[in-house]
């Protein structure tokens, strides 16, 4: 179908103004029986408003035990000065002074001085004693065949230690008579029979035995 023909074919306007010419009836219909004003006049009525309360909730009940309420204290007491009690001092007599005279009696003589008599002396010191070889009851050492032959001599230096009770514990050479082998053999025989011999005991600084040390000396020579 050609839209130029549609355009040009005059039954369809016909409709189209149909419509028109209706509509413009009725808005003239209700300008002439009033009903527009009646919308206006409905719609400028004045509108209507209510304040609604707001509902608050019912408190909540009073707790229970709850402290009983502070009693009241009665007020302090006013405290009132006392009275001032004036005292009246007694009057103190001042006794009399009566002028006396002592006469002093005479100075004896000084007591003599009491002689002091002298001090007495400082007793000694104690010393601690070394232990003493007694040669009283022992036998001298023999001299040996062979030193004899050679003729050896010199002096045995012997170190004993003795206990309280006078025994002799250790003995060592502390310096021997000579460095041939007769020279030692001198030395064993004195160690030997000097160790049989009775000793004293050392001493503390109170007299007390004890265990001492004894340094002997023993002199080989030839008849």
């Amino acid at each position: 179908m050609d839209y130029a023909e549609a355009q040009r074919n005059p039954g369809k306007h016909s409709v189209g103004l149909g419509v028109v010419i209706v509509l413009h009836v009725l808005l003239g219909y209700a300008l002439v029986s009033g009903l527009a004003r009646r919308v206006v006049e409905v719609a400028m009525k004045p509108v209507e408003t209510k304040i609604i309360e707001e509902i608050k909730p019912p408190p909540p009940p009073p707790p229970e035990n709850l402290p009983p309420p502070p009693k009241t204290m009665p007020p302090p007491p006013v405290w009132m000065p006392p009275p001032e009690v004036q005292v009246q001092q007694p009057q103190i007599q001042t006794p009399a002074i009566t002028p006396t005279t002592t006469v002093a009696p005479p100075p004896t003589a000084p007591a003599p001085p009491v002689p002091i008599a002298p001090a007495a002396p400082p007793a000694p010191p104690r010393v601690a004693r070394a232990a003493q070889i007694d040669f009283s009851n022992c036998e001298k050492p023999e001299y040996p065949a062979a030193a004899r032959r050679s003729e050896a001599t010199g002096v045995t230096r012997v170190r004993f230690s003795i206990d309280e009770t006078g025994h002799v514990v250790k003995a060592e050479v502390t310096g021997s008579s000579g460095s041939s082998r007769e020279h030692r053999q001198l030395d064993k025989v004195a160690v030997e029979a000097l160790s049989q011999c009775r000793f004293k005991p050392g001493t503390d600084e109170n007299g007390k035995p004890v265990g001492a040390f004894s340094n002997v000396e023993y002199v080989w020579k030839l008849d």
